[in-house]
């Protein structure tokens, strides 16, 4: 299991901002986090007291980032990607600051190249869907520009 200590290190996300706890597995196709930020106070993607089910996307991405990284083969930080697109994003809840269990995390590569992957993604806890969707994401944007 890689801790938080782990994934700050690896990706651009510091501080508060690095939202995932552990990578409890993974494999070449995806990866399962957990997280428990959704709960502080402090967590900062909350706007007007509240943790909207949107943000769980970052929560994904950040999980896709890691994915990144594991893939790559040699644990080294990888280059500034971003998310391009998110597609078929279903939220099945208004918030995500008010659910008591940790959130499981999980990412699944659906296709992709050298520059641009393709991933589904999901966001549950206890057993209940949150969010779930697909997002397109472009590994190194300064071989972009």
């Amino acid at each position: 299991m890689l801790d938080h200590r782990w994934i700050a290190a690896h990706i651009p996300h510091q501080g508060r901002m690095c939202l995932l706890d552990a990578v409890l597995a993974w494999n070449r196709a995806g990866l399962h986090a957990r997280a428990t930020s959704h709960r502080p106070t402090d967590n900062p993607l909350r706007a007007d007291g509240r943790l909207g089910a949107a943000t769980g996307i970052e929560y994904a991405a950040q999980a896709m980032a890691v994915h990144g990284v594991l893939t790559a083969g040699d644990g080294q930080p990888l280059g500034v990607g971003y998310l391009a697109s998110v597609r078929a994003v279903r939220l099945h809840t208004d918030r995500l600051d008010d659910i008591a269990e940790d959130l499981d995390v999980r990412v699944q590569r659906l296709s992709g190249d050298a520059g641009v992957i393709l991933y589904a993604f999901d966001m549950s806890a206890g057993g209940r869907t949150l969010i779930d969707g697909r997002a397109s994401v472009v590994l190194d944007a300064a071989r972009l520009g």
